[in-house]
């Protein structure tokens, strides 16, 4: 599949493979000349872009060319959510996504999310690298998918068209948008403010018009999308770190064959660079927000979010999976 895969027929792909399951089962061995996709949602210049186009290009180097790896970004092959039914279904072979969505498919992921929990990325990727990571890699694998390696997604933070917001209470009568992720809803319905589900792709709109008020993303997220134009009010808020699980369809790890341990490698490297640049944008972003005069960053009262969301990591506790959030919780704190 090539880069100029447009979005409409890649769909129809995808709706062909699930009307007829039985022929994904059949796998083709690994050979010359593999052809496998990556799709993501993120926007040119972003972190998870750069790291994706190096992902491809390790991959050729390190199979000799044998495996080529096209590179679909933007949502051009559909939301985060499409893209995960692709991948379960074989339409798509790789897709780093994001966490909210792909807490769809293993809630347990969402966890990861707690609010306030991890205060950087090095903390985060320290407990991946444990028992908390080998048993969502055990989930992933039960719904058919293979976790490469956790890209970085970053602290997020708050921003929205109204006005300052310093404090939980300022969030009063604001409507935020949210992804389609159960632990931002309820942070966000913790703090008082309403909630909406939009994609990604369609925020910026969203924001312009007024169907929403605000949003929270990381910085370069808001930045990359340039989110900043309809949302003045940018509050660092830092109220949770999210993952950009890189993932793997089942399908393509048996396509791939002896190729396969070149493309894990390749997934590492890409990841390693995919969290350096992340934590720089960040920095960079911040410093230019700043200085922007056409932008408010506002500090907070991180005290006050914390006591408004403390309520919603007992909640989670209380869920089937109640026992892995309290060790996500616990290896965070260690």
């Amino acid at each position: 599949m090539s880069l100029q895969t447009n979005r409409r027929r890649f769909l129809v792909a995808t709706a062909a493979a699930l009307a007829a399951p039985a022929l994904l089962t059949t796998v083709r061995p690994a050979q010359a000349g593999t052809a496998l996709t990556l799709g993501h949602g993120a926007a040119p210049g972003n972190p998870r872009t750069v790291a994706a186009a190096k992902f491809a290009e390790l991959v050729a180097q390190k199979t000799d060319g044998r495996v080529k790896i096209n590179v679909a970004g933007a949502e051009t092959l559909g939301s985060d959510s499409a893209m995960l039914t692709s991948l379960r279904t074989g339409a798509l072979d790789f897709t780093a996504n994001s966490q909210g969505a792909t807490s769809a498919i293993v809630p347990e992921l969402a966890a990861l999310g707690l609010p306030f929990l991890f205060g950087d990325t090095e903390k985060a990727i320290q407990v991946l690298g444990g028992p908390v990571g080998e048993d969502l890699n055990k989930r992933f694998e039960a719904v058919g998918v293979v976790p490469l390696d956790w890209w970085d997604n970053g602290i997020r933070h708050l921003t929205n068209s109204k006005r300052k917001v310093a404090a939980p209470n300022d969030l009063a009568g604001l409507k935020i948008r949210t992804p389609a992720d159960p632990m931002t809803i309820d942070i966000f319905q913790a703090l008082g403010a309403g909630t909406e589900q939009i994609a990604f792709g369609e925020l910026y709109i969203a924001l312009q018009q007024g169907v929403v008020d605000g949003q929270e993303n990381p910085l370069a997220n808001i930045e990359s999308s340039k989110l900043h134009e309809v949302n003045r009010f940018i509050s660092l808020t830092a109220h949770k770190w999210e993952s950009t699980p890189f993932l793997m369809s089942k399908i393509a790890e048996a396509r791939l064959g002896a190729d396969l341990d070149a493309v894990k490698a390749a997934a590492k490297e890409a990841g390693a660079l995919q969290r350096t640049l992340s934590n720089e944008k960040a920095s960079e972003v911040l410093g230019a927000f700043r200085k922007n005069t056409a932008i408010e960053v506002v500090d907070v009262d991180r005290e006050a979010f914390v006591k408004a969301t403390a309520a919603v990591a007992e909640s989670w506790k209380k869920k089937p999976f109640g026992d892995f959030v309290s060790k996500v919780e616990a290896e965070a704190k260690a």
